[in-house]
């Protein structure tokens, strides 16, 4: 069974992107995600309460955590709901944020102390060239400028993120932790929402399907599945497939979405993905 985690981990975390279309066709981005992690961090809360875990933490591991919320499912997924939502492609989402572990390589040099190899730095051409590739036909008229600004804004926070994960100390149990990351990434979209946003959320049976997906499927399954690989030693493993969510997206935007795939396109996602395959392989 658990041979089979990691695909059931990537094909979660790719549905994602597809699940995105018919929530932010039936609401505004912010309001949606508002919605989406004020039930997640209800979730956590009533499963650290079952658990017997205290909610109670130090100053210092609350900041961290809601911090780390707030970039992660505030400026990330934000960026990629708002990017869609303006008619980015989901399969063109999931290509550039995929990019986040080329991108963790390349700062980890800097920020933290670490060796980047020559391996790495050829996957990250790979993986920029594969990028170009499939952006540069497309700029400007199916892919939306703005919506591009908006995913690499997205990149950048996903990976800050994990820099930042990778410098906090705390012990914190993953329930105790998960909640306070949904809530600070809740209180995020609220203040969004009061004050940049026009909200709307339409109760509609295909936002209600979508929505479920999200919440029960990727912030409960996916996340729990990729905590679940990382402690049982297989975080290189995880993060080497990575490389797949790109092209497993655009078949699903294709196939769900009837989003237009070209064969530039198809070349792009092979290149991109062979280059974040290269940089994060053993």
């Amino acid at each position: 069974m658990i041979r089979i985690f990691p695909l059931i981990f990537i094909l979660l975390w790719s549905s994602a992107f597809i699940t995105t279309k018919p929530i932010v066709d039936n609401s505004d981005p912010f309001s949606a995600l508002a919605f989406r992690f004020l039930f997640v961090a209800i979730g956590f809360y009533l499963f650290s309460l079952y658990s017997k875990q205290s909610i109670v933490i130090s100053q210092k591991n609350l900041i961290e955590s809601v911090l780390s919320g707030v970039l992660f499912h505030g400026f990330y997924l934000g960026g990629v709901f708002f990017s869609i939502s303006i008619g980015m492609p989901a399969g063109v989402a999931a290509l550039i944020v995929t990019l986040q572990p080329i991108l963790t390589n390349i700062l980890s040099g800097p920020l933290l102390n670490e060796k980047v190899t020559f391996r790495q730095w050829s996957g990250a051409f790979l993986g920029l060239m594969g990028t170009l590739l499939v952006l540069g036909i497309d700029l400007g008229s199916e892919i939306p400028s703005l919506g591009l600004a908006a995913t690499i804004i997205a990149l950048i926070s996903i990976t800050l993120s994990t820099i930042w994960q990778k410098k906090l100390s705390n012990n914190l149990p993953l329930t105790v932790s998960n909640f306070y990351q949904a809530a600070g990434g809740c209180l995020f979209h609220i203040f969004v929402v009061i004050f940049f946003a026009e909200p709307f959320i339409n109760f509609t049976s295909t936002f209600f399907i979508a929505m479920s997906h999200q919440i029960f499927l990727v912030s409960f399954g996916a996340f729990t599945i990729l905590m679940f690989l990382i402690k049982k030693n297989s975080a290189s493993k995880t993060v080497s497939i990575f490389f797949l969510i790109p092209a497993v997206s655009a078949f699903m935007g294709w196939f769900f979405l009837e989003e237009i795939l070209t064969k530039i396109d198809l070349l792009g996602f092979l290149i991109a993905s062979i280059g974040v395959y290269i940089a994060t392989r053993k």
